[in-house]
């Protein structure tokens, strides 16, 4: 088994280490080896043992006070060949859809209803079309105006798609948002396929409503089943990652999923959380060091 402690700050040292150490040793754990994949920001550490979940737990409590992510996996299969991500607040930083009710002076009220969508308190379907219906009337131009002034990528998105990619990883993009955004944010990260919501348009605006079927949770899930499926890939080599409610299904599907900044419920069914690293946390779990990376631009 594997454990890889990833931080933006330089905070991995020697003292930071062997408390690592002493909490998997306390949980039984024998220490194979360590390798430095970025110095005093990623190491992994080789270990046998304990069971994964255990492992993590103990590291956890051991970093609680550090900004230090955690991920610990079997060492066979680390590397994944299936990459699955959210869109909103986890490819990129915003919520789309709060940003378009922006523009009719009701972002406050639909952001409202996205964040209690997102930590699992409403139904999504119903939260969904109660926001797009605030949205009647706005002019499709306001979407390209949105992408343009307020999209803004994730640091690490563009690493992590492309270095994948570039290693014959299939790479897919699914949101429960629309696909005006996802098009174009899978364009320009280089995912392979992207999945989303349709926005309904007549005579140039917003209706008010989406075109059905919507992508749920479930949707997400099966997803990912049918893109492993179709390419002949394993779950358990599927990596997912994202931050709402309604992707837990999928992150709990794949052969490792990630919580991205996430909210309480979904970090809790996950099987790693970054809570303080950007987006390519995900290429150092999977043993990538900084060489290996395709640069962003």
């Amino acid at each position: 088994m594997i454990a890889t402690l990833v931080s933006p700050q330089p905070v991995l040292n020697h003292v930071l280490l062997a408390r690592a150490f002493d909490a998997l040793k306390h949980d039984g754990a024998e220490i194979a080896d360590t390798l430095d994949l970025e110095h005093h920001h990623a190491v992994d550490i080789g270990f046998s043992g304990p069971t994964l979940a255990s492992a993590r737990a103990a590291l956890l409590e051991a970093m609680a006070d550090a900004p230090v992510d955690v991920f610990v996996q079997a060492t066979g299969q680390r590397r994944k060949k299936l990459l699955i991500a959210d869109m909103d607040s986890t490819m990129i930083t915003i919520e789309c859809i709060d940003e378009l009710a922006d523009y009719v002076g009701k972002k406050n009220q639909v952001a409202h209803i996205t964040e209690a969508a997102m930590r699992g308190d409403l139904d999504f379907v119903a939260a969904l079309d109660a926001r797009v219906a605030l949205l009647a009337g706005l002019h499709e131009d306001i979407l390209q105006q949105c992408y343009e002034t307020r999209v803004r990528y994730t640091a690490g998105a563009r690493q992590l798609v492309q270095t994948m990619a570039a290693r014959g990883c299939h790479t897919v993009l699914v949101s429960g948002g629309f696909s005006f955004f996802t098009r174009r944010v899978a364009a320009h990260l280089g995912f392979a396929v992207e999945h989303a919501n349709t926005l309904d348009v007549e005579n140039d605006c917003l209706t008010g409503k989406v075109t059905r079927p919507i992508i749920t949770a479930e949707v997400k899930r099966q997803t990912l089943i049918n893109e492993a499926h179709s390419h002949h890939i394993a779950l358990q080599d599927c990596l997912a990652v994202g931050d709402g409610a309604n992707d837990i299904p999928m992150l709990e599907t794949a052969g490792l999923g990630v919580a991205f900044h996430a909210k309480p419920k979904t970090l809790a069914a996950a099987d790693a959380g970054i809570m303080h690293g950007d987006l390519t946390a995900l290429l150092y779990a999977q043993g990538y060091v900084q060489s290996d990376w395709a640069q962003s631009d």
